[in-house]
């Protein structure tokens, strides 16, 4: 298991002094045609700030507990100036106890950003009114985030954070822009994915989220087949609401999250753990089968 190696974390540029997050901003601009950059590296640090700086809970976190996030945003075309569509990804990780490994606990593709920026402007954002589609969208994840992390920690314990980023969906929703609302083309968007987070049906994997990572992978150190036994029954239940919703986006996203680790976790151990791994795995994401084969060479 420890053969297991992140480097996505290390050696990243634009790392700010935080509150609760530790987020490392890009801008790639290779797509828009201008000589002058500035502007760019501008966003950089500003997104970077606003993420890092700015107090999103009332609990006290030690440098060491930040959260460590990464968005890497490719502008797409600048139709005029000061306007921008984008394209992000954004991950988040936490560490595992008894180890110097990292587990991805989010890794998702937004498609469909729209904003405005002028350099050195200010950001400005509430939970409770719609200021800007930038801080809108910045606010949204700064909240996923902190949910997926707190429900890592403790059963259901993200809770009060997408209730925040519900709040931030339902205020952006006037705006008219992609991906706050249901009616959108594309279901892997930001309304479809707190939808799925609030959502009941839904539950067992956010507790999943807590038997995965804290009973599990923070205990492999112990007992590594027992561990395995674990994530077992969450891939169980991702398995059944796979079956409700086939088309779940928190399914989905899981599985983009997870699936090169737990290729790496079901490489080794009991076979016959390994094989119900296999067995779930495939019927959970069966456009992955090659990648799940290698559990069983």
């Amino acid at each position: 298991m420890y053969k297991l190696s992140i480097i996505f974390f290390l050696c990243l540029p634009l790392l700010s002094v935080g509150q609760e997050l530790y987020c490392t901003v890009t801008v790639n601009s290779d797509k828009v045609q201008t000589t002058d950059k500035a502007v760019f590296i501008d966003m950089e640090k500003a997104f970077a700030q606003f993420l890092n700086t700015r107090k999103w809970t009332n609990d006290k976190f030690q440098p060491h507990e930040r959260i460590k996030c990464n968005l890497n945003i490719i502008i797409n075309s600048s139709p005029s100036l000061g306007q921008y569509s984008a394209s992000i990804q954004i991950q988040s990780a936490r560490p595992i106890y008894n180890s110097n490994y990292e587990s991805i606990l989010f890794n998702f593709a937004d498609r469909d950003w729209e904003f405005d920026y002028i350099e050195s402007q200010p950001l400005d954002f509430s939970e409770v009114a719609y200021m800007s589609n930038l801080t809108s969208m910045l606010g949204f994840y700064a909240y996923i985030i902190l949910g997926l992390d707190y429900d890592s920690f403790s059963d259901l314990g993200g809770t009060q954070f997408y209730q925040k980023a519900l709040n931030v969906v339902n205020n952006a929703q006037q705006s008219n822009r992609h991906g706050w609302d249901s009616k959108d083309n594309n279901q892997r968007n930001r309304y479809w994915l707190i939808e799925n987070l609030t959502n009941k049906r839904m539950e067992p994997i956010r507790k999943g989220l807590y038997t995965y990572h804290r009973l599990a992978m923070d205990a492999f150190h112990d007992n590594q087949d027992e561990s395995r036994k674990k994530i077992i029954s969450v891939l169980q239940d991702l398995k059944n609401i796979k079956k409700q919703s086939p088309s779940a986006i928190l399914v989905i996203s899981f599985m983009d999250t997870k699936a090169a680790e737990l290729v790496n976790i079901y490489s080794e151990g009991d076979i016959q753990i390994r094989r119900q791994a296999y067995n779930l795995l495939i019927e959970i994401s069966p456009s992955r089968r090659s990648e799940f084969n290698a559990i069983l060479q």
